[in-house]
């Protein structure tokens, strides 16, 4: 049984390219997780007044 070395190698340049792919695209999504979690996303009524407002 003879190794095909050109088939293993392109297997591993897939691999390799779909490794990279997921770590960008992870860090996107880390950056976008984190913007959505860090806003301020209460709703607020007009009567509420802030803790700083003055009367």
């Amino acid at each position: 049984m003879e190794i095909n070395w050109i088939i293993i190698a392109v297997v591993l340049v897939g691999a390799i390219a779909l490794i990279l792919y997921l770590i960008k695209n992870n860090q996107k999504d880390k950056k976008d997780a984190t913007k959505f979690f860090n806003t301020d996303t209460t709703i607020r009524k007009e009567s509420e007044l802030d803790e700083d407002d003055e009367y």
